[in-house]
């Protein structure tokens, strides 16, 4: 008896002192080591701790994050991991398949590319042979085409430049233009639409999914009424007509806004439906029934406490609605109702290529979708992870 009522001091002595300081105990703090550690490790963390703990053990998600960080630098600095600009054209290697890039010459790094040397068969179809006679050396941080890094510095300084030939990764398309350098480029617009539509999304499906779980009655009914009329269209023929209703004549800045407005008004509604559901089992809590008797305002209560209550919600739902807003930019462009030339996107880069005869002779101008595939994956094993994160208690 007094063996437990000993060992329940200890346990008392030290919830105390991890309220107080919440430093790290050694392991003499008490007489058996591994369970004040796990004692500690369970009560000293906080739910973020918590939540960051349970998401790195997700090896997919923490590769779809790596994935998805690489991406948007790569968009970044698009203009310098990119040999040429998005119109650099090569009228010469039209439709030019990818070349192989050789690292070492003579048992030494000297990395260079063959030439070509264009012949035409019996189809009248062009061939390119590597001509192994010319070496084409590649140059590390050498100066081509001027560009402007981040938009704002204008430098002509890339990662990697063939000078006295042509370096082309991913091949050329049908005016002679390198493929890899454009992805790099379109990949700028794609990946910022989604960052900005989910923004958007997340302003109006955050405020009113909130306002409508908090409220109820009448204000309640009147949001989700609304959310069901917007989700009773079919998404594709209102992304379609509303898309149509842009004139022609805008220029590529005001009609890029206008397309990721649109995307963003269309897809709140999922947010707010989730958010909704969130709030109803938040509103009875001890915490917002505090702050009620406390005489806080609606409003403080919504921002100050509901907000950042569902706040990892919030993030899993961003961060799923990112795949959808890059596949709606891709068809919308696909379709020839959003983004067009001289902007390229993803899309504008896959209507481009929606020749079947030209995919089946050239499949490297494809390889778009390659990208726009993986960056779907990669956001959607990061969300699966989240989501298993945002609820730390559970298995």
């Amino acid at each position: 008896m007094s063996d437990n009522k000993t060992r329940s001091e200890e346990l008392f002595k030290l919830y105390e002192r991890l309220a107080e300081s919440g430093k790290e105990f050694e392991e003499t703090d008490l007489a058996e080591p591994a369970s004040g550690k796990a004692i500690e490790n369970i009560y000293a963390a906080s739910q973020w701790q918590l939540m960051w703990r349970k998401f790195i053990r997700n090896k997919m998600a923490i590769v779809g994050g790596i994935v998805i960080l690489t991406y948007y630098l790569a968009a970044l600095l698009a203009g310098f991991l990119a040999p040429y600009t998005i119109s650099t054209r090569f009228r010469r290697y039209i439709y030019m398949p990818p070349q192989r890039i050789h690292f070492f010459y003579q048992g030494k790094f000297e990395p260079f590319v063959y030439d070509v040397k264009l012949t035409i068969d019996k189809n009248l179809r062009k061939i390119y042979e590597p001509d192994k006679s010319k070496k084409i050396p590649i140059r590390f941080f050498a100066h081509g085409d001027p560009y402007k890094l981040f938009g704002l510095i204008e430098t002509d300084i890339h990662l990697f430049q063939a000078p006295g030939g042509v370096v082309s990764l991913l091949g050329t398309d049908r005016q002679g233009r390198d493929m890899f350098s454009r992805i790099l480029y379109g990949s700028q617009i794609s990946l910022t639409i989604g960052l900005v539509g989910v923004f958007l999304s997340l302003a109006f499906g955050s405020v009113l999914g909130i306002v409508s779980g908090y409220y109820g009655g009448w204000v309640d009914n009147i949001i989700q009424r609304l959310i069901e009329l917007v989700r009773s269209f079919p998404a594709i023929p209102l992304w379609m007509a509303l898309s149509a209703a842009i004139p022609p004549h805008w220029p590529p800045l005001r009609t890029y806004f206008m397309i990721t407005i649109i995307l963003s008004l269309i897809g709140w509604t999922w947010l707010a439906r989730q958010l909704r559901g969130k709030v109803l089992t938040l509103a009875n809590e001890e915490f917002i029934l505090a702050a009620k008797l406390a005489g806080a305002s609606d409003a403080r209560i919504i921002f100050k406490h509901l907000v950042p209550a569902t706040f990892g919600h919030i993030i899993v739902i961003a961060t799923l609605a990112m795949p959808a807003m890059i596949l709606a930019e891709a068809a919308l462009s696909f379709l020839g109702l959003g983004l067009r030339p001289p902007i390229t996107s993803w899309g504008v880069l896959l209507k481009e290529v929606q020749n079947l005869q030209s995919i089946a002779l050239y499949p490297w101008v494809f390889s778009t979708a390659v990208f726009i595939a993986i960056a779907i994956l990669a956001f959607n094993f990061l969300g699966d992870g989240l989501r298993d994160a945002a609820d730390p208690y559970t298995i």
